[in-house]
């Protein structure tokens, strides 16, 4: 407790507000602009971070990280872009909201659920640090495996209506995340002649093309802005932010659940953010009374996908500042400046620097709480912007800033290229019904699946049945029958429906007394 107080006041100076202020404001308007990860924001900060002091410095970090994971639900809501891949999930109602002039709420929801989120995750992080490390370390190959094709079951909540064709955006994602080098056996595959492919797709341009591009395409052959004259504020700011409020608070189950699934995965190294929000966002629409609205714009799909990926700004520190293990990649940048300062993660790093450690975390829910007055303001801000500009100025403005971000992240026109031609590809394939979140999924699952299930085989090559090594101790064993157990979930009511038991019930049910 006096460590914590120590590092609470040595905060609680006008410097270190004003240093989380900035960072926060920064985080958020990069986070906004699609291409501007929250690790690019991170790496462009970390020159200044030399000249300030070792705790100054990562109340600075932490704030933009903050800051740019919540940003990217600006561009999510507004424009159905993704500012940053944990905002994936966020676009599935939050779009259609702001479609239905429901935009400010649906801001107003994403920033009280990032506000709570953030600070969950920083309360976790606090009193559960070294028990939560523990479990990470647990997380093997096998264990990766489980949990890549647990998330790839989300496909089917992703489909809108068709497995089949939701099946067959998965599939074309995996096979997108096996072009370039393999990542265990280094051989080249899927380059086509072309070196520049070696590295593979990065996800951000796959993100930004099979998002951005047809978005922008329908913008033009519609002739329209991204939110129509209806998308204008309705009813005042305040009110849309007391209703949210309300909404949120009055039911708390859907925050509850989404912080926790947060906080699990944010463990898993490798894992992230957009995975994480996909998984709270498929399990609020599982538990809702009313989940045929997921993706028309229930309130509760945002809620559930911006909890979570503000959950894992924190608790993806976890194993970073216990183990040394970076649990997203926006978190390697951290150890990299708590190693230039000689600071080596561990125990030591909360008992012999508990000041220093306690502050930076302390100063995460700073940030955290920062996030409410700015997000109001900066979303309304936004908000008017993109309703008031016409379609004509606001479209090629979007397409620059969607080519600048493509090229700024490995200055590459190739990567522009890939860009321009899966959102185009991609724009064709929506009109058939096969949507970016399951092919953006299958990349981000396809490498995790690749990776573990390849390392566990090569640890069993001896074994007389390898593949039993993927069930060779309980937690594996616990994961394999999560995966069942979804699959079983998700195609079950489908089933009962054609069979016509279904239908059936509900008759029961209404003629029952």
């Amino acid at each position: 407790m006096d460590m914590l107080l120590e590092a609470l006041l040595s905060i609680l100076t006008l410097e270190g507000l004003i240093t989380i202020l900035a960072g926060v404001t920064a985080g958020l308007f990069i986070g906004a602009l699609p291409g501007l990860t929250a690790t690019m924001a991170l790496a462009v900060l970390l020159p200044f971070t030399f000249t300030m002091s070792p705790l100054q410095g990562l109340m600075a970090l932490g704030a933009v990280y903050m800051g740019a994971i919540y940003g990217g639900a600006f561009t999510a809501i507004l424009i159905n872009t993704p500012g940053t891949p944990s905002s994936i999930a966020t676009t599935f109602d939050g779009y259609p909201m702001a479609r239905q002039g429901r935009a400010y709420e649906a801001l107003a929801a994403a920033t009280i659920a990032s506000v709570v989120g953030g600070i969950i995750g920083v309360a976790f992080l606090l009193l559960l640090a070294p028990p939560l490390a523990r479990l990470a370390v647990v997380f093997g190959p096998a264990e990766m495996f489980w949990v890549a094709l647990l998330g790839l079951t989300l496909v089917a909540s992703l489909s809108s209506g068709s497995l089949l064709k939701g099946l067959l955006g998965g599939c074309i994602g995996m096979l997108l995340s096996t072009i370039g080098v393999s990542p265990i056996g280094g051989e080249t595959r899927f380059i086509f002649g072309f070196p520049a492919l070696q590295g593979g797709i990065e996800l951000i341009v796959a993100l930004i093309g099979l998002f951005v591009i047809p978005e922008l395409i329908s913008m033009a052959a519609q002739g329209r802005g991204a939110l129509p004259e209806s998308g204008k504020l309705k009813g005042g700011a305040g009110s849309a932010i007391l209703r949210m409020g309300k909404h949120i608070f009055s039911k708390p189950i859907n925050l509850i659940r989404s912080c926790i699934i947060g906080q699990i995965i944010a463990i898993i190294p490798g894992a992230g953010g957009n995975v994480t929000s996909l998984v709270a966002y498929n399990e609020a629409r599982r538990f809702s009374k009313d989940p045929a609205s997921f993706g028309k714009g229930n309130v509760d799909g945002v809620i559930a996908s911006e909890s979570s990926n503000n959950v894992m700004v924190a608790g993806s520190m976890v194993p970073l500042l216990t183990l040394g293990i970076p649990g997203a990649p926006p978190d390697a940048i951290i150890l990299g400046v708590l190693l230039m300062h000689g600071l080596r993660p561990g125990i030591d790093l909360f008992t012999e620097t508990g000041v220093l450690t306690n502050g930076f975390i302390l100063s995460m829910g700073f940030a955290a709480l920062f996030l409410l007055p700015v997000g109001l303001m900066g979303g309304r801000l936004i908000h008017r912007i993109v309703v008031k500009t016409p379609f004509y100025f606001l479209l090629p403005s979007i397409a620059m800033v969607t080519i600048l971000g493509t090229y700024a992240l490995r200055n590459s026109m190739v990567d522009v290229f890939i860009m321009l031609l899966l959102g185009t590809v991609g724009y064709f394939l929506r009109l058939i019904g096969i949507q970016a979140a399951p092919i953006v999924l299958g990349m981000i699952l396809g490498v995790i699946a690749e990776k573990g299930y390849v390392q566990t085989m090569l640890a069993a090559v001896v074994d007389p049945i390898p593949w039993l090594r993927l069930v060779a101790n309980p937690l594996s064993i616990v994961l394999a029958c999560l995966v069942v157990l979804s699959v079983a979930t998700t195609l079950l009511p489908g089933w009962l429906e054609r069979s016509g038991r279904m239908a059936k019930a509900k008759r029961d049910e209404e003629q029952a007394p």
